[in-house]
């Protein structure tokens, strides 16, 4: 793609500029990105696919348990029981620096191939860059793709040089290939910011967030410095999950916090109860409100408050939405993934919506209105254990609460189970 206007063609100019990726941040992805397999044979003898050795190993319990390292290389290795001799992979590290008044984000795709008993060959090479203006403004410069879908990461083509790119048109699904792949691997620790970055309070913490949408956010508006600033990391995050548009909600509410230096300790329970006497008819700009003594207790009588308040018409009017609830997710119905104790399903009408939020007492009953929010219950033997609300557009989790909102013991498998099957969501999505 040809740069078409003034700011696209001094990006071009600045990018011919730009040094060459150095031996140590290479070192760097080689030692940290990359994750060697153990082939491990029945008798019990693992070969680290790094350097080769071999040795003979624990009980596959064991290792599953404590994990594997290589004596030799001392690299932690992920041991596969397999008569396959053969391996490779692909991984990626973003450097974060800055160069002619841009910050940028340079991509690294690191790759190995490994065969039993001979060396390990390795090898490398730059094929993304994101641009980004001191006002937020942004550009991608890439290689060429192999194929304009969105399943098959690594098909770059590496002969071609890093060029503008269109994300607009990357594919009819509208998700975009190269924020995906912005958001894979490590983040080289040294980093190097343009000071208006370093004016808006960024410290190397990205909050959970892709460093792309961070940055923008921050270069482009006031406001997520201030949160910064004022200790308010958590709520930063907890808006930017939402999709920051939505901070106009809470902002004048934020204000009143700030002043009366009110700790904001559970985001996600404040955005809630906010939520919540916005619904009512409160005073959000009043700190007797906005600031309670016990978070927990004020938002928990205002959820019973909501749920005897009319609750009948409530309910009738939710469940009126019946046939558009089906229709915007219905291509998710039938989703149910297990990791053989805990069973996570997509809750398929408002009607199981309505109950989640009753068995649980906490506020999903409200969710299923939530066009870019997909709830799933998370069970065993049949009991719920938590409910997940996954955003459909950033396929993330949100959030996953237990009854009265409360983490369970199985809180992080929860979410951990959900992250490792989102491509099933995606796949959903795109089908």
């Amino acid at each position: 793609m040809k740069p078409k206007n003034k700011l696209q063609k001094q990006v071009e100019e600045a990018s011919k500029t730009l040094p060459k990726i150095t031996k140590k941040q290479i070192q760097w992805g080689y030692d940290h990105t990359i994750q060697y397999v153990g082939r491990r044979t029945d008798k019990g003898m693992i070969t680290c696919t790094k350097c080769g050795q071999s040795f003979e190993g624990m009980g596959e319990l064991s290792i599953s348990l404590l994990g594997c390292e290589c004596p030799n290389c001392q690299s932690k290795l992920i041991v596969k029981t397999t008569k396959k001799r053969t391996f490779d992979d692909s991984y990626y590290l973003n450097i974060i620096t800055a160069h002619k008044g841009y910050q940028v984000i340079r991509t690294i795709m690191f790759s190995y191939k490994s065969k039993i008993g001979e060396p390990t060959k390795l090898s490398y090479s730059e094929v993304m860059q994101r641009w980004i203006a001191p006002d937020g403004k942004y550009y991608t410069f890439a290689r060429l793709r192999q194929t304009m879908g969105t399943y098959c990461i690594d098909s770059w083509i590496f002969h071609t040089p890093i060029e503008l790119r269109n994300e607009n048109s990357n594919n009819k699904f509208c998700i975009n290939i190269y924020d995906k792949i912005g958001n894979l691997g490590e983040v080289y620790p040294r980093q190097k910011l343009i000071p208006e970055l370093k004016r808006a309070g960024y410290k190397k913490a990205l909050y959970g967030q892709k460093q792309l949408d961070l940055f923008r956010t921050l270069l482009s508006d006031s406001r997520a410095e201030t949160l910064i600033k004022a200790g308010y990391t958590k709520l930063l995050e907890r808006i930017m999950n939402m999709g920051w548009r939505n901070i106009d909600n809470y902002w004048q509410s934020i204000k009143i916090a700030i002043r009366n230096k009110y700790k904001i300790t559970n985001a996600v329970l404040w955005c809630d109860y906010i939520d919540m006497l916005r619904l009512f008819g409160k005073d959000l700009h009043n700190a007797k409100y906005v600031c309670p003594t016990n978070l927990k207790v004020e938002h928990d009588r205002y959820v019973i408050k909501r749920a005897k308040a009319d609750a009948r018409v409530e309910i009738e009017k939710q469940l009126a939405k019946e046939a558009e609830y089906r229709e915007t997710k219905a291509k998710f119905f039938g989703l149910v993934f297990s990791d053989g104790t805990i069973s996570i399903r997509v809750l398929e009408s408002v009607a199981e919506i309505i109950a989640e939020g009753q068995a649980m007492h906490h506020c999903v009953a409200g969710y299923h209105s939530k066009a870019d929010s997909l709830i799933l219950s998370a069970c065993i033997d049949g009991k719920r254990i938590e409910t997940i609300e996954v955003s459909i557009s950033q396929l993330k989790v949100i959030q996953s609460r237990g009854v009265c909102n409360k983490n369970t013991k199985h809180h992080n498998k929860i979410i951990q189970l959900v992250e490792q099957n989102i491509s099933l969501i995606e796949n959903r999505l795109a089908a």
